[in-house]
């Protein structure tokens, strides 16, 4: 979403007439900066002598999103749209703020008028093709974000949007090369510090090391981390960065290799490469999925330990299922992804079944107030890493589950599992189809409509209940 807007008139400021369209600029380079405060002032100042103008209610709207209060940013937006005439670029952020509310219609229709409004615009496109994602219209959605690209060929964000869509649909060998785009959209962390090395594109090293780097989530860590041991035949010398609970995965799968936490733990290395981009250096289609699975495996006596202690700690004669309900709260799709664990209450009538969270992080707390007839027995303060959690799916008939690191960990495991999809997946569980060539041990149970978590939920229960 971009804060660029033209405005007209003019406003005051310490007693001096200023153009309206210097105030806005200043206040859009503050709000780029992350400068929020000063720019919600500057702001404030224009809406104190004129509370219905449109461009600053717009802005004030954007602050808005910048702080994540979507609702407030609709309220502001959508007043700025009955103070004036609309703009292309109102139109098209506020399209962005009812997709991101889940108000998919409305966001196609503010983004095609805005679209329409500014045609040398290629963030108008590009807004659309984030909504068709959304409403899994993803053949309209590859051509928006090729008209973006054909007005800006270096937009980073459309061509990440182009990735996403094109490896959705299997168009692997182009969606590989515009997902190499990720870094470059403005806001992304960087991959790494600022290195003179280059980017490894596949040759061998057979004498100088590689940097691989554990990049994303630690689902995409272990979803990724299949291929380290086809960039190891080709460089045996590696050293692997990543978050410190990865360690005991990632050794598992670069036996030998060196694993760093910080990165001045690194030795000298040749070249560095993230792993999220190894499938397109090894030419992957659909077809050449690497599919070895298990590729993970789990400790014979840690599993032993933990199914002692889950037989002293459930009734007995009862199924165990393995359950998460939320994802990192700072994913950018944790929203639609994500479920509250009320929501899974229809799970506790199913009878004969014990229920085990795996679930970490915030959302934990809500295993509290489950009040189901099923019992629910909440780890959370005696898992202490992904080695726990392996054994623990061990011990468990299969995993239920948002789409969440629990998810690659047991497919990685070949282990069972029913993923409950949101309507708008990412990109890597594809359309429609219930199984993935990326874990022949999943099942995905797939929203039939945007948000409808209780049809999922219904399903599981009947799932459970056969």
């Amino acid at each position: 979403m971009s804060a660029q807007m033209a405005s007209r008139g003019s406003t005051i400021a310490h007693g001096v007439a200023v153009p309206a369209n210097e105030v806005f600029t200043i206040a859009t380079e503050y709000i780029d900066a992350g400068r929020l405060d000063a720019a919600e002032r500057m702001v404030g100042h224009v809406l104190a002598a004129y509370p219905r103008q449109a461009d600053a209610l717009h802005l004030k709207g954007l602050i808005a999103v910048r702080r994540n209060r979507m609702e407030d940013a609709l309220t502001l937006m959508e007043q700025a749209l009955t103070a004036a005439p609309p703009k292309g670029s109102h139109l098209r952020n506020i399209a962005e703020v009812y997709r991101v509310l889940g108000r998919l219609d409305d966001a196609v229709a503010a983004a095609r008028r805005g679209a329409a409004m500014d045609p040398g615009d290629p963030l108008g496109p590009f807004n659309l093709a984030m909504v068709e994602y959304d409403r899994q219209e993803l053949d309209a959605c590859i051509a928006s974000a090729k008209r973006a690209l054909q007005l800006n060929s270096v937009l980073p964000q459309a061509h990440m949007k182009l990735a996403q869509a094109l490896l959705a649909v299997g168009q692997f060998q182009q969606g590989w090369e515009h997902y190499e785009w990720r870094y470059k959209i403005p806001g992304a962390p960087p991959l790494m510090p600022a290195t003179k090395m280059t980017q490894w594109q596949g040759s061998p090293l057979p004498h100088e090391r590689l940097l691989l780097i554990g990049d994303q989530g630690y689902g995409d860590v272990i979803m990724f981390g299949r291929y380290i041991g086809w960039a190891m035949q080709r460089c045996p010398q590696m050293t692997v960065a990543c978050s410190p609970e990865m360690h005991a995965i990632v050794a598992q799968l670069a036996p030998g290799a060196h694993l760093a936490t910080r990165w001045e733990d690194c030795p000298p290395y040749a070249a560095f490469c993230p792993l999220s981009g190894l499938p397109r250096l090894a030419g992957t289609t659909l077809e050449t999925i690497p599919t070895q699975v298990p590729y993970l495996a789990t400790d014979p006596a840690l599993v032993a330990g933990w199914r002692q202690r889950l037989e002293a700690r459930l009734p007995p004669g009862l199924r165990w299922v393995a359950l998460s309900w939320a994802g990192r709260p700072t994913h950018n799709n944790d929203r639609n992804r994500t479920l509250a664990l009320e929501q899974l209450a229809p799970l506790g009538q199913v009878p004969g079944v014990a229920y085990v969270s795996l679930q970490k992080g915030p959302a934990a707390v809500q295993a509290k107030a489950w009040a189901g007839p099923a019992p629910l027995l909440d780890l959370d303060a005696e898992i202490n890493s992904f080695e726990d959690s392996a054994a623990i799916l061990a011990c468990c008939e299969r995993l239920v589950s948002v789409d969440t690191s629990m998810v690659h960990l047991a497919g990685a495991l070949g282990m069972s599992a029913w993923v409950m999809m949101p309507f708008a997946p990412d990109w890597r569980w594809m359309l429609q189809r219930e199984d993935t060539p990326w874990y022949p041990s999943l099942r995905l149970l797939r929203q039939p409509a945007p948000r409808d978590w209780g049809s999922v939920v219904s399903r599981v229960v009947q799932e459970l209940s056969g």
